[in-house]
């Protein structure tokens, strides 16, 4: 009896063995299974690799233009004082820029242009803004914002996203899906409706910058790893704050979502059209950049006006010569480039 037992726990000792074996071998080789000392810790330490973080620092730029008109300086004169390009966030948002780029990322778009995908529900603390229309309570307005919910709330919005933002795409469900708005931050649970994937195959090595202190435009392109060559500086006019019509053009980071060679323009407080601007690529809600516009009944294109670059006087456009309008409206392609709003 007691032999008959002994056989049976070899035999069992034996198959064990080879199971091990058999699960521990790679295209017929045996491979042998170490079983670290108990007192060593760092032998079962697991190692996670950590995605580096550019910083401004990392960021070249050098001057290779491909429009030289207008073209600015670095800092230039302005009546009795001066302006410049605020090199130094640029690079903030170029290092932005590259760092995200860094993960595999499913990119999309938040989009809820003239609120074609439905009017955003009421989120849980809003007011009225200058223009009396509602808006959270970070001046973000409902009218062609997207709803941003808490992940443990999709009942009422916590806050409104704007049109245009670019999310990183994180989770997809039944009827939300789970986004992380780069310029917003956090992340959110967002109705469906209200997001276009655009993929995971997208770089963006074309930005534009857009500021509003200075009133001017530069763009800028990707040549390498924190490599980035100016392709112009030119005076630019941002949205003007005068309620109900103008608005400012907002502070941001969007995506160029359409374009049009004709942006059919109505004159305030009616239906009755007041003219065209040319040239004219969307990044959020109506706001375009584009040319010089043409008011009616004049049909023939303008290429300069002497309030370029001097103060706001825009709807929430961003005005520039004609010349350059077009450069941009080629140069830059649609879901591929990213505009940056700055102070």
């Amino acid at each position: 009896m007691h032999c008959m037992i002994m056989k049976k726990i070899r035999i069992g000792i034996f198959i064990a063995l080879c199971v091990l074996y058999s699960c521990t071998s790679r295209t017929g080789d045996v491979s042998t299974v170490e079983i670290p000392p108990t007192d060593s810790v760092k032998q079962d330490t697991i190692e996670i690799p950590v995605i580096k973080k550019i910083t401004a620092e990392d960021i070249h730029i050098s001057k290779e233009l491909l429009y030289d008109k207008y073209t600015l300086e670095d800092t230039y004169p302005y009546k009795d004082t001066t302006r410049d390009f605020q090199w130094d966030k640029i690079k903030e948002r170029l290092a932005l820029l590259e760092t995200i780029q860094l993960q595999p990322s499913r990119w999309a778009i938040l989009q809820n242009y003239k609120n074609r995908n439905g009017e955003a529900p009421l989120v849980k603390n809003y007011k009225r803004n200058a223009y009396k229309r509602i808006a959270d309570t970070l001046g973000v307005e409902r009218y062609q914002s997207i709803p941003l919910y808490l992940l443990t709330d999709t009942l009422i919005p916590e806050r409104y996203g704007q049109d245009g933002e670019l999310a990183r795409f994180l989770e997809d469900g039944e009827n939300f899906v789970k986004v992380e708005p780069i310029f917003t931050g956090d992340e959110w649970m967002v109705p469906k409706k209200y997001v276009k994937v655009i993929g995971d195959t997208i770089v963006f090595n074309k930005a534009i910058f857009v500021d509003r202190h200075n009133q001017n435009i530069a763009t800028l392109e990707r040549t390498g790893e924190g490599q980035w060559l100016i392709r112009s500086m030119n005076p630019s006019t941002t949205g003007l704050h005068r309620p109900p019509y103008a608005q400012e053009t907002p502070l941001g980071m969007f995506v160029l979502q359409e374009k049009k060679v004709k942006m059919i323009f109505l004159k305030d407080g009616s239906i009755e059209t007041g003219g065209y601007a040319p040239y004219a690529s969307r990044f959020t809600d109506g706001a375009y950049i584009h040319g010089v516009p043409v008011n009616a009944p004049r049909t023939t294109q303008i290429e300069y006006s002497w309030s370029l670059g001097t103060t706001p006087r825009s709807h929430m456009c961003v005005r520039n010569a004609t010349s350059h309008a077009k450069f941009i409206f080629d140069w830059a392609p649609v879901n591929e480039t990213i505009i940056f709003v700055l102070e």
